[in-house]
């Protein structure tokens, strides 16, 4: 593998949402800050809305929604365990970030008055601003970068952020995915926006990247952030979603909630009363499908002809654009029949749920120097809107941190030992293909892991990842490409561990279907009203610990608190 030695101040990992924004910004902050974004793919058409996006999901606009208010209904969502001063960072941004990206060029929905055009969805407020043209934003941000004089990095795969002697960011390593080129990059600071691990279970439509999540987006950078010693935080709560059988895509009924659709069982009723993605959501879904009422299905066959192509014309040009054609191929018409949902596999994503890398109001993770953004870190529900706020706030804390700052030596045994290891695979004639290793463990979290969680399946569970482990010392890979799917492999094994012994810390039930555990079915606020953060130990294993939950910032009375305990739809008198 031949060396190739850098050295930046920034280093932004990953160039799908919240990367672009953080090296923008931090260029913005200071002109003269040598500013790399490095992506394992081309940021021109890189991370989950590398088709664009149909809307924003969490849109705090004035006149519609107040900060308090959408701290008030996230703190709900999350069943109480939240760092409110972090969502309300977010809150606070959001409106100054929409209309940056309005001036960019992204076109928002807006009434006849040119206001923005916002809908209800949510369990309690109105966030959604549908985005119709969403399809450009990857060229809109790209062109953002041309014009902030950000370097960019195409094809190199980040596999590690190495820190100094004091503990502090000073150095990240990686390869190129086509030549295999070991890369050196000395920086002071590093941004980590690599998207959700979206890749940790398999899909029921049985395609390893058929995945609810963009699949490059496997957990590596979850991974980085452990092995540079970082925490994470409550990482058992997981992302499961709705979606449509055998498409993996979203179902979408937050979208056309809006225009009339519902979620609804086999027998056309509707079920629950918010379509607004939650645990206690997606718990009242498994129910119903495990009730004799399923399947469950998303239903439109009741709206009017332009308000169902109006549905088609947002859900089939932007973000997955081969929804349209799934469809037709299957012969289903949203005028004529509902359309059969399915309940996603496991994943890590704080745009959805709320485990990541563990980050302040400021996005610094607990390594000086390091910070992250977007559905890698764990500021709960933050979706893409939040990927661009928290990237700006990264960029531009990222950029103060490095002023004056010296880079330090980097230590070359670590190096040593990081260009070893990648180069291992290369260098085997014949082993197990990363393909085998990455199905077999993706195939024991769907056995294991999936919700409900059982101690004794989780117990088996990391005997089996033990093995794994041994197996992953023996793959081999034909050429660069495949040495990036072997690393990918070990992050997506080191997600799967870490999952699992999140859950079987947190000995209570919470946040509905995501941390739905058998053993013990209750909600335990005396014992369990924190965060769990894993962080890498001494000895170098999972290390799992309690953080108290910060100090209120906007009050939560005790009819609000268990809100969205309260989504089943009542049972009529007549059915009763």
């Amino acid at each position: 593998m031949k060396r190739i030695d850098l050295q930046y101040d920034l280093v932004v990992i990953g160039g799908g949402t919240g990367g672009p924004m953080a090296a923008v910004k931090a260029k913005e902050r200071n002109p003269q800050l040598k500013v790399l974004l490095v992506d394992k793919a081309n940021v021109k058409r890189s991370g989950a809305i590398s088709m664009g996006m149909d809307g924003l999901n969490n849109a705090v606009i004035p006149g519609h929604a107040t900060p308090e208010q959408y701290v008030k209904e996230i703190t709900v969502a999350n069943d109480g365990i939240v760092d409110q001063e972090a969502v309300m960072a977010y809150a606070a941004g959001s409106f100054d970030m929409i209309q940056e990206l309005d001036r960019w060029g992204v076109k928002f929905e807006k009434d006849e008055t040119g206001d923005y055009a916002v809908r209800k969805v949510h369990h309690l407020g109105s966030y959604v601003l549908p985005m119709p043209e969403g399809h450009h934003m990857k060229k809109i941000l790209y062109r953002q970068l041309k014009r902030g004089r950000v370097e960019v990095t195409n094809r190199v795969v980040v596999t590690r952020v190495l820190t100094g002697a004091d503990g502090a960011v000073n150095a990240v390593l990686g390869f190129d995915c086509r030549t295999a080129d070991f890369y050196v990059i000395r920086c002071k600071a590093a941004v980590i926006s690599t998207g959700a691990a979206g890749r940790i279970g398999l899909p029921a439509s049985g395609y390893l990247m058929g995945t609810y999540e963009n699949p490059t987006n496997c957990g590596d950078g979850h991974a980085m952030a452990y092995h540079a010693g970082a925490d994470l935080a409550n990482l058992e709560c997981f992302q499961i979603n709705p979606l449509i059988k055998d498409y993996n895509g979203p179902a979408c009924a937050y979208v056309t909630g809006p225009f009339g659709g519902f979620t609804a069982n086999s027998k056309g009723e509707r079920f629950i009363e918010c379509d607004y993605w939650s645990g206690q959501m997606m718990l009242e879904f498994h129910r119903e499908l495990q009730s004799g009422n399923g399947p469950v299905f998303l239903k439109l066959d009741h709206l009017a002809e332009e308000t169902i192509g109006e549905i088609e014309h947002i859900l089939h040009t932007n973000e997955r654009p081969s929804r349209g054609r799934f469809h037709e191929k299957r012969g289903n018409d949203y005028r004529s029949e509902m359309v059969e949902m399915h309940i996603s596999e496991i994943g890590f994503c704080s745009g959805h749920s709320a485990s990541g890398i563990h980050v302040n109001a400021r996005g610094e993770t607990s390594v000086k120097g390091l910070y992250a953004a977007g559905d890698c870190a764990s500021v709960p529900h933050n979706y893409m809107l939040g990927a661009f706020v928290y990237g700006r706030l990264c960029g531009e804390n990222a950029a103060e941190y490095c002023d004056g700052r010296n880079p330090l030596a980097v230590d070359e045994d670590a190096v040593e030992a990081e260009r070893a290891r990648i180069a291992a695979p290369l260098g085997r004639g014949d082993g197990l293909t990363p393909f085998q290793v990455e199905y077999k463990t993706r195939r024991l979290v769907n056995d294991y892991l999936q919700p409900p969680k059982i101690t004794r399946k989780y117990e088996i569970a990391l005997r089996r990842f033990d093995e794994i482990r041994e197996d992953a010392l023996q793959m081999s890979a034909a050429n660069p490409h495949e040495l990036m799917r072997a690393m990918e492999a070990h992050s997506i094994l080191d997600c799967a561990e870490m999952a699992a012994r999140a859950s079987l810390f947190r000995t209570e039930s919470r946040w509905g279907l995501y941390h739905h555990y058998v053993d013990f079915p209750e909600r335990n606020d005396a014992d369990w009203f924190c965060h769990s953060l894993l962080s890498k130990g001494a000895d170098g294993a999972m290390s799992l610990r309690k953080k108290a939950v910060e100090p209120y910032i906007v009050a939560i009375d005790e009819q609000e608190r268990t809100a969205y305990q309260r989504l089943r739809v009542a049972p009529s008198a007549a059915a009763a």
